[in-house]
């Protein structure tokens, strides 16, 4: 009868031939192959197991059962080695393989810039981040609610014909349209955001205009909403005040006069004026009339609020002293590389 030392030999070898074999294993499949031989149903080791209850002495039974269990722990500590070796190179070679080359290379030719009025929207947002509002957006197709009537606009009002207009075919006729104005966002953000606001609506507007050097069908404005308790017409003016020295410059100063629109009451127009002494029209304001308010889910016997508004186009035509509209859109380099 052999003794537990010819089994542990036996265990030893083919625990070296094993090792040998994974440790030669080129690849993962390769080492997925060897290591069934040696682990699986047929291998050496797994055949001792099997042969551990012919083993009459208890001890030596014992003394191989712990061999070949060690044996065996030390082959899948192995094999996890190597696998992850194998898959971490196979990983760096296929990399190596998809890789691109993304150097910058820098050329004498310019590579392009935000557009003008980019720019202006960019830095307008800026602004009023920097005076603590927050930046909202809304859809550009719109409802007849949302653009006109929740705006205290009537159902005569001239924007909501068809030759100021553009409606889509959509829902029921004149349900659903481009909208004229971000005065929208401002009805959106009522209902759907929380008390206190203060929010700025940049964004993309249309209306049935014939291009001109002061008209375009599509262009940008941009609107601010301020809703809060005991909000009054002194904070909408040192807000416009703020923001246009914080803008144009330290030399513009702003002035507001009287006016009418349906969504603010008292309402005004607001111009700036720089060190030239030369007044420019930036756009309209007010207080936000109580039926809007309430069209937004506000209590007006509770919050009050402001409203501006003014066209983006206009803000980098004027700021960049551009003659026409139309030149900020004919994609004429000429024009373009000057900003």
């Amino acid at each position: 009868m052999s003794g537990a030392g010819d089994h542990v030999d036996r265990i030893t070898e083919a625990l070296k031939t094993a090792m040998a074999s994974l440790e030669s294993a080129g690849d993962v499949e390769s080492l997925r192959r060897v290591a069934n031989e040696h682990t699986g149903k047929g291998s050496v080791l797994v055949g001792l197991k099997s042969a551990l209850g012919s083993i009459s002495d208890v001890e030596v039974r014992k003394a191989t059962g712990r061999a070949i269990n060690d044996a065996m722990q030390s082959l899948d500590a192995l094999v996890a080695e190597r696998l992850s070796h194998l898959e971490r190179a196979a990983a760096s070679v296929a990399a190596a393989g998809e890789a691109m080359d993304l150097t910058e290379h820098l050329s004498r030719r310019s590579r392009g810039h935000a557009h003008i009025v980019t720019q202006a929207w960019e830095r307008l947002e800026d602004v009023f981040v920097g005076m603590g509002f927050k930046v909202a957006e809304g859809p550009e197709v719109e409802t007849d609610f949302h653009n006109f009537t929740a705006l205290n606009m009537p159902p005569n009002h001239p924007a909501r014909s068809g030759f100021d207009t553009l409606f889509v075919k959509y829902g029921d006729a004149g349900s659903t349209l481009l909208r004229t104005h971000t005065s929208p966002v401002q009805i959106r953000v009522m209902q759907e955001w929380d008390l206190p606001i203060y929010a700025v609506m940049p964004g993309r507007v249309f209306r049935r205009d014939t291009p001109d050097a002061t008209h375009m069908p599509v262009f940008h404005q941009i609107e601010g909403l301020v809703i809060d308790k005991g909000i009054t017409f002194a904070h909408l003016a040192g807000t416009i005040e703020a923001f246009t020295k914080a803008f144009f410059g330290s030399d513009f100063t702003s002035r507001l006069r009287p006016n009418y629109f349906p969504f603010t009451e008292p309402s005004a127009e607001f111009d700036v004026r720089s060190s030239n002494g030369k007044w420019i029209e930036l756009g309209g304001c007010g207080m936000v009339h109580p039926n809007v308010l309430r069209a937004g889910g506000v209590d007006p016997e509770v919050y009050t609020g402001f409203a501006f508004g003014f066209g983006i186009d206009r803000m980098a035509k004027e700021r960049h002293d551009v003659a026409d509209l139309r030149d900020m859109y004919a994609n004429d380099l000429r024009f373009v590389r000057q900003f």
